[in-house]
């Protein structure tokens, strides 16, 4: 990768866009819309018209309660903006966006929001190698250094803030 290179879209814009819903990292129609510089209608209507590429694992709709979830979450006005809820979609779905807008800022968007996706995958891969390693040391020097691993573990758990909040229903 080019060390270089100018982001079209700020890295921070598409992460504060990732949400996990149902279990999935998933971004919503609204959003990627914006990115895209299209109308979010226009977006919706160009997979409609190619559900043959768009299975449920690529994109869903979210549940009316979902979505007034999520409207509260965010402080949306409940007499204005949409009224149908939002479509999420996984990274496949994002990828496969590109190939109905047929645009070059399409294009462009998809290659920032990937490589956004590919990190997050990294750290999170790096975080699991992490713990996996302390629980391993952690058995090897037992109580000698509960405390130590215990304030590693502290610092290691997940700060949740408002834009990386659980939406929908859990199974387990």
């Amino acid at each position: 990768m080019n060390k270089n290179h100018k982001s079209i879209i700020p890295v921070a814009r598409v992460k504060n866009s990732i949400f996990m819903i149902h279990n999935e990292k998933v971004m919503l129609d609204e959003d990627l819309a914006a990115m895209y510089g299209v109308e979010t209608r226009a977006l919706v209507q160009a997979v409609k018209r190619n559900m043959d590429r768009f299975p449920n694992d690529f994109v869903f709709q979210l549940s009316m309660d979902e979505f007034k979830n999520l409207k509260s979450q965010t402080v949306t006005s409940s007499w204005g903006g949409r009224r149908k809820p939002p479509y999420a979609f996984t990274e496949q779905g994002v990828a496969m966006l590109s190939s109905v807008l047929r645009s070059k800022r399409a294009v462009l968007v998809n290659v920032e929001i990937i490589r956004t996706f590919v990190k997050l995958r990294r750290i999170l891969s790096t975080h699991d190698d992490l713990s996996k390693k302390l629980a391993s040391m952690e058995r090897k020097y037992d109580k000698q250094f509960k405390l130590v691993f215990d304030a590693i573990r502290e610092i290691m758990a997940p700060k949740v803030t408002p834009k990386q909040r659980q939406i929908g229903f859990n199974s387990s």
